[in-house]
């Protein structure tokens, strides 16, 4: 049977509170067998990657540029794009579900990508753009809703 892939987004840095909250979704995503896909560089996506890692899930980086070295030290499997920006189509077509973690214009165009796909949006104290993308207040009730449980 597949792993679920469910992708955590949000910027490359990022404040000490909202690297424990991405650290947190990313632990309960591999907690509950899930794939962790993320831009595999640093602030929020290295939180989740670190989370997931260390609780023994497999983690994905869809990174921008062509080297795969570039991706933060948790990603188990890094896809070197060499797309830049445009590599979140990739990570929109590859995710069945995205919980954002704070974010700027980078996780922005990767929830819009995600919306035109029809495709699950949690915003974790992100943006709120579209009436489809569903609110969380916290990293529970985030992965929960990205699970389709409520």
């Amino acid at each position: 049977m597949a792993q679920r892939i469910i992708a955590v987004i949000g910027q490359g840095d990022c404040d000490a509170a909202t690297f424990e909250v991405a650290r947190e979704v990313g632990a309960l995503l591999a907690k509950r067998g899930c794939v962790v896909v993320t831009g595999g560089l640093g602030g929020v996506m290295e939180a989740a990657s670190q989370g997931a890692a260390e609780a023994g899930g497999v983690v994905v980086g869809v990174l921008p540029g062509a080297l795969p070295e570039e991706r933060n030290a948790h990603v188990a499997i890094a896809i070197a794009t060499g797309m830049g920006d445009a590599r979140n189509a990739i990570l929109a077509n590859t995710a069945e579900a995205f919980i954002a973690v704070g974010g700027s214009y980078g996780t922005l165009s990767e929830i819009a990508f995600a919306c035109k796909r029809k495709k699950p949006v949690i915003s974790l104290g992100s943006w709120a753009v579209d009436p489809s993308i569903a609110h969380a207040r916290t990293p529970e009730d985030a992965v929960r809703l990205a699970l389709g449980e409520g």
